[in-house]
């Protein structure tokens, strides 16, 4: 019987997932931190801002994409485990 192919991501990238969603939350936050309080925004602040804003939301959703993924092959997995063991049960007849 042949096993079905299971689409993993690997180690490396999931740590480069994680890595990515941290640094990029941490650059919005000091950049909101760092704003200034009592005179407009020079333009580099705006791009700096806009910049790290588009990070965060690229990161966010790849982190998602990646979580979403690995949740699915699991669960692909074990629905296929369960119809394997459907198939032998159902083949099995303890009176013959």
């Amino acid at each position: 019987m042949q096993q079905p192919l299971r689409q993993e991501d690997t180690a490396s990238w999931i740590i480069q997932v994680w890595t990515a969603f941290i640094i990029s939350m941490s650059a919005m936050s000091i950049s909101i931190f760092n704003m200034p309080n009592n005179r407009p925004m020079d333009d580099w602040m705006k791009w700096q801002l806009t910049t790290t804003f588009l990070f965060a939301i690229s990161s966010t959703f790849t982190l998602s994409k990646t979580i979403r993924d690995n949740h699915e092959a699991t669960r692909l997995n074990a629905r296929i485990d369960e119809a394997r063991v459907e198939k032998i049960l159902s083949e099995h007849h303890p009176l013959n």
